[in-house]
């Protein structure tokens, strides 16, 4: 969590504490999940979209990899649909309040705090996306929910964000040990890779219709954002995330297939709540341990370990370091679904692109085209009638294999003479660069894969599935 916003002034959250009105049995969670619609410019040109994308994705690794950090109930299953856009992520519909208002979430697995653009002041700053008005983006309204209330600067859900020692900061109480101190938990300031937020927390009931409610959810109430005309809902490890206020036992999604344009296609995420601990394993998945990175400031993502990477039938040289982290928790992979292209630090993209080259020799370089859409590299095709390119294939811990099918590590890019492989680096050279995380898997390369996170028995499942 970021300490600052340049765009924020401590103004706007007296404004805001100023302005706030305020005084489980055995089914399935379904929601739907499409992919997020706004774009990161005006531009319609691919090209332009493509560059943002991969900026994008590069400042998300950026910010991931300099992270810091901060009951028992019967088992049931829950459905929701999930949506792809533009944007380069994936949004569900989930409902908040007394009663329930409804509204669009970003989901992300690389953070925990779920958050929703609030009250009539919310002011979003570089929000004017196509699709988007930013004086008309929907918010929630405490004002007409009556089971809202502020977080109490004591109160334990505080000390998720803040730590234990946020006490020291309610300058308004009598003393440490006072009873009768009425201070709100302080405002949230939440930078992400592109775009920030900021807000006060507060207790609502997140209702799944038609029957299931969980009361005193933890949420933002965001007034003021940057770059972020939709809220976000956390699926991290961390305490305030969805998954560990539901308890879930395990989650997963099905990405549909999209190239970067609005679409009404959807595809279901399952939440399955609950204490049980079921090793059952759905057939036809390869699963592979999460492991747990020694350096707390990471504990928030979903770690897995990558033993081997192979272009085609050839095995990439990447040091076994760059696969597991070390003592100070630098490198080894995250799965990430806040992240558009996959991330690879740039000692193993060297590594796999140059692969890449050799094994496809007979392909020109399209070099402007990388200059212009920041990917690389790009190969001109044109004039081949069929394209002759090599299978990209991850191998995890404990025998799993990720074969990518091709459409989710290369792309047409503007017309259909150049192809660009989607997995982008940094300028960062050797290992005085090395931060955090070496390689983010992003959700391009999720499209199209059953994607389970089974946190009841910590492991992570894919299949290829046709999502659609």
């Amino acid at each position: 969590m970021d300490s600052s916003l340049p765009f924020f002034s401590f103004v706007s959250f007296l404004i805001i504490s100023a302005t706030f009105p305020f005084a489980a049995t055995s089914d399935t969670i379904k929601v739907s999940l499409s992919p997020s619609h706004h774009h990161h410019s005006s531009s319609s040109d691919p090209y332009q979209i493509l560059n943002n994308l991969a900026t994008s994705s590069v400042a998300r690794a950026h910010h991931l990899k300099h992270h810091s950090p901060k009951t028992n109930v019967t088992s049931s299953l829950l459905k929701t649909p999930l949506f792809p856009h533009g944007y380069g992520g994936y949004t569900v519909s989930l409902s908040f309040g007394t009663p329930p208002q409804t509204l669009s979430f970003i989901m992300d697995t690389g953070s925990s705090l779920s958050w929703f653009p609030c009250t009539s002041r919310y002011l979003c700053s570089q929000c004017a996306f196509p699709s988007v008005d930013p004086s008309k983006i929907p918010t929630f309204s405490p004002k007409l929910s009556s089971s809202g209330k502020l977080v109490g600067c004591r109160n334990p859900k505080c000390n998720w964000l803040f730590g234990p020692n946020v006490e020291s900061r309610c300058q308004d109480c009598d003393g440490p040990t006072s009873k009768n101190c009425n201070q709100t938990c302080p405002p949230y300031l939440i930078q992400y890779g592109i775009g920030s937020t900021g807000g006060l927390l507060l207790l609502e009931n997140l209702v799944f219709p038609p029957h299931k409610t969980f009361q005193d959810f933890l949420v933002g109430c965001s007034i003021v954002s940057n770059r972020q005309p939709a809220g976000i809902v956390g699926f991290g490890r961390s305490p305030e995330s969805l998954p560990s206020q539901l308890h879930l036992n395990k989650f997963s999604y099905c990405l549909v297939s999209r190239r970067f344009d609005d679409t009404k296609v959807s595809s279901n995420m399952l939440l399955e709540t609950g204490s049980g601990s079921n090793d059952t394993k759905i057939p036809g998945l390869g699963y592979t341990p999460f492991y747990k990175n020694p350096n707390p400031a990471f504990h928030e993502f979903y770690y897995v370990t990558i033993r081997k990477i192979l272009v085609g039938n050839k095995q990439v040289k990447v040091p076994n370091s760059t696969f597991v982290p070390g003592p100070d928790g630098n490198g080894g992979t995250i799965v990430d679904s806040g992240s558009t292209f996959t991330f690879m630090e740039r000692p193993v993209f060297e590594l796999v692109s140059k692969e890449f080259e050799k094994q496809m020799g007979n392909y020109s370089r399209a070099r402007e085209v990388e200059n212009i859409s920041g990917l690389a590299p790009c190969f001109n095709v044109s004039g081949h009638r069929l394209m002759d390119v090599p299978e990209m294939s991850f191998y995890f811990n404990g025998g799993a294999k990720m074969g990518l099918p091709l459409a989710n590590y290369f792309s047409i890019v503007g017309d259909d003479n150049v192809v660009c492989l989607m997995i982008v680096t940094d300028k960062g050279v050797g290992e005085g660069a090395r931060s955090g995380p070496a390689i983010i898997l992003g959700n391009f390369q999720q499209q199209n894969y059953h994607i389970e996170f089974d946190l009841a028995n910590n492991r992570f499942g894919f299949a290829k599935r046709n999502c659609a």
